[in-house]
């Protein structure tokens, strides 16, 4: 039986239908260009190597090489490489977390990708190795300054070399395992870290130790050879026993809490090859001491520890010798290293367990690190974690465990409320700072090195800085966020630096989302300075040394705050020799933002010669629009007073450095230098009665148009003390090619000496003007210094 649709009903429902599926293909298409963690299909908490895999996985997919008849491809291709660029730099990734994609409007990168090929085999090359751990910028020197050794692999995506070494060394990861930390660098990703580790060939082998250089591989790149080098560097010593030394060296170990690993060779059975019992003894250095016994030789000393066949045994502090079945001696059927190693260290005893009675005189009287559990103790399941005791014993740091079960007030006094890890400073409960890193090894005793010797603290309601007479700087940060525990090693390098000038805090808003909320913190990480009544946001980059210019820029602010009232009286109304430069800002403009750091760091480089100021728009809104001031950032600079009324210059450059602005408001200047011709570097430099320095360039040369600016700098930074001077060796190739000028900028210091000076002069390498300046003054004053030996000499 057929069914009659009337024909304006079908159309009506396909309109319905396309309808529908537009208004789905939307949302979705809005979607994933909002959310750069759906598109790749990642957490906001994902790890670096996280979202390298994501995109990996991803980019073999939707590649259009691997797709030629869709031609969307390339679209859809530009959106998942636009999130991964974006979500594989942290700066990136922060302001996309803070703003969404309004905040890289600065930031268009993505559009260009690589052939399927490279995704396939070259990128990420050691991303899915367990053993091999692939290091970036942030995680390199916490790595590798642990404690533990390191071998790492520096290599470059687009090598054939390294790609060839791939196979061996991912071979030779496995074979290590457990011996030493095997890890790599992409310099295709981390130029920087390869270039300051002076890695300029590839692959390039290094091993890390912590109080040792670096030690380069120049071996051939065979799995063995690769092996004995690393055995090298590997701490391994077996003991063979006998009846001399058995005693004691069993009982003084034994005293130090330290047990034996003891594999006895007899004419039965197996015993542990010397290859296997070498790499025990560097598995569990300094944890379980590693020897041998021949039991043909030794016949009477084995029976009595009832040996009677090859055999492999633990015995722990306190264990008896003369017999097995009662000793708690631990006897290991395997032959295999690993296997060995992992039932030793699961039998190795656990952290020292604190009670609530003892806990904070325990804390008071010692720095720990301290294990936080609900119960059962989870940490038990990595037995890695029992190396901490020994790794941290030279820091003074001993390490415990703490059952919140057993006292849950104390916990919650700490704002413990899931299990975790924390360093205790040597101040009772007082001091403390909870680690928010990688559950492992390395990432842990990175954290507890740092913290114990560093000045940040946990806060929550009760210790927050609210009306604390002392400075502070607090860190509102979320566990979650990768930016926000890429924060806090830098929070912690700079807490030393400023030790009894500024404290440190972090709070988390996971649990203390009411004092973020009182605060306004709207996205994380947020960094505030509280100075009693005064409030700054931190804005810039997450590095110790922007935090430490930022502090010194509020210490000492070289940036002076413009209201209408205050611009009408200093710019305005500068006095005639006076010149301004000013940035119209507004706080929620994001280059404005990006602009800050920069415009605080050129300011203090310009002091004394050029003063800085800056107008807040949001605030000033109608003086603002007043002054003409359309967009946002606004930088204008008033020159020194001339017969027109009013008159400034606006900023029209590409680069909003520090560099470059200091370069566009040197410009203004009027020139400080000297032009020297022959006859005159003659009668004023080489036979004056003044000192000199010497700025030797040519007109065509781009570093000599770069460094005229910092000269003009300088010639102002010495003004009164030492004249300067400038000789064009293009017009005056003569005179360039008897003062010894090979190249372009030369600087050379001329000082006077009541003698006819050298044309040669005294050649200066550096180019910056502060540091010109600091070798003159130091020149001077070894000159004065021998004047006056001379005078009293005579």
């Amino acid at each position: 039986m057929g069914v009659w649709l009337n024909k304006g009903d079908c159309v009506g429902d396909l309109k319905k239908i396309v309808l529908c599926f537009l208004i789905v293909y939307m949302a979705i298409l809005v979607g994933t260009d909002q959310d750069f963690y759906s598109l790749l299909g990642v957490s906001k908490t994902a790890s670096s190597r996280e979202i390298r895999q994501a995109f990996k996985k991803l980019a073999l997919k939707l590649h259009p090489d691997k797709n030629p008849n869709n031609p969307s491809a390339h679209g859809d291709f530009l959106k998942i490489n636009r999130a991964y660029e974006v979500l594989k730099d942290e700066d990136l990734r922060k302001k996309y977390d803070k703003y969404g994609e309004k905040g890289l409007a600065d930031n268009q990168q993505g559009g260009q990708y690589e052939s399927w090929n490279y995704y396939r085999y070259d990128f990420g090359i050691y991303d899915d190795d367990p053993e091999i751990i692939t290091l970036d910028r942030r995680e390199f020197d916490a790595a590798v300054n642990s404690g533990e050794l390191w071998f790492v692999n520096f290599y470059s995506p687009g090598c054939s070399h390294c790609h060839d070494l791939a196979p061996t060394w991912r071979e030779f990861a496995k074979e290590v395992d457990g011996l030493l930390r095997i890890g790599a660098v992409n310099c295709g990703d981390d130029r920087m870290l390869c270039r300051m580790k002076g890695v300029n060939s590839y692959p390039s082998l290094l091993i890390f130790r912590p109080g040792m250089a670096a030690v380069k591989y120049h071996g051939d790149r065979s799995k063995e050879d690769l092996v004995s080098f690393a055995m090298q560097h590997v701490r391994s010593t077996v003991t063979e026993l006998w009846t001399g030394n058995f005693v004691n060296a069993i009982e003084t170990a034994f005293a130090a809490g330290i047990g034996w690993l003891i594999t006895f060779c007899s004419k039965g059975g197996d015993c542990l090859t010397s290859q296997t019992r070498l790499r025990l003894s560097g598995m569990l250095d300094g944890l379980v001491n590693v020897g041998w016994m021949d039991c043909a030789t030794q016949d009477n000393l084995c029976k009595s520890l009832d040996i009677t066949t090859s055999t492999t045994a633990y015995f722990p502090p306190g264990a008896t010798l003369n017999n097995k079945e009662q000793s708690g001696v631990l006897f290991l059927n395997s032959l295999d290293a690993k296997e060995i190693y992992l039932e030793v260290m699961n039998n190795l005893p656990d952290f020292e367990l604190l009670s609530a009675n003892t806990l904070e005189d325990r804390l008071a009287h010692h720095r720990w690190l301290l294990f936080f559990h609900f119960g059962k103790n989870q940490n038990s399941d990595d037995p890695e974690l029992k190396k901490l005791r020994t790794l941290l014993k030279n820091e003074h740091i001993q390490v415990g465990r703490f059952d919140c079960l057993s006292a849950p007030d104390i916990c919650s006094n700490l704002y413990v409320f899931q299990p975790c890890l924390a360093v205790f400073k040597g101040q009772g409960t007082r001091e403390y700072e909870i680690h928010h890193g990688k559950k492992i090894l390395y990432d842990i005793l990175a954290f507890a090195k740092e913290s114990v010797n560093s000045h940040v603290t946990t806060l929550g309601p009760q210790n927050f800085p609210s009306s604390d007479k002392e400075p502070w700087l607090v860190d509102f940060f979320a566990p979650w966020c990768p930016p926000c525990r890429a924060l806090l090693p830098e929070l912690r390098k700079a807490s030393k630096h400023l030790y009894g000038q500024l404290k440190f805090g972090t709070l988390d808003c996971t649990v203390h989302e009411g004092l973020c909320n009182m605060y306004n913190i709207q996205a994380y990480p947020t960094t505030v300075v509280f100075n009693q009544s005064n409030i700054h946001e931190y804005e810039g980059h997450h590095s110790a040394e922007q935090i430490l210019e930022f502090i010194e820029d509020l210490m000492n602010p070289s940036v002076v705050s413009l209201t209408p009232t205050t611009f009408n009286e200093l710019v305005k109304q500068r006095k005639h020799d006076e010149v301004w430069m000013v940035d119209f800002y507004s706080p929620w403009c994001h280059p404005c933002q990006m602009l800050m750091p920069e415009w605080r760091r050129m300011a203090r480089s310009l002091t004394g010669l050029i003063n800085v100021g800056s107008v807040d728009c949001q605030q000033y809104h109608s003086f603002c629009a007043q002054e003409n001031v359309q967009r946002y950032p606004e930088i204008r600079f008033f020159p020194q007073k001339s017969n027109k009324a009013y008159e400034y210059h606006s900023y029209n450059g590409w680069n909003r450095d520090a560099y470059s602005l200091r370069i566009w408001g040197l410009g203004f200047l009027p020139q400080a230098s000297i032009d020297l011709t022959p006859q005159t570097f003659s009668e004023k430099v080489l036979e004056g009665k003044n000192h000199w320095v010497v700025d030797f360039y040519a007109p065509w040369c781009g570093p000599c148009q770069n460094f005229a600016p910092e000269f003009e700098l300088l010639a102002r930074m010495i003004q009164g003390k030492v004249k300067a001077g400038r000789v064009d060796c293009q017009a005056y190739a003569q005179t360039c090619q008897k003062a010894g000028i090979r190249a372009y900028p030369t600087v050379k210091f001329y000082p006077y000496e009541r003698a006819k000076r050298n044309i040669w002069g005294e050649q200066i390498d550096v180019r910056d003007a502060k540091e010109i300046a600091a070798l003159i003054y130091k020149k001077l004053e070894t000159l004065r210094n021998e004047e006056k030996r001379n005078k009293d000499e005579l």
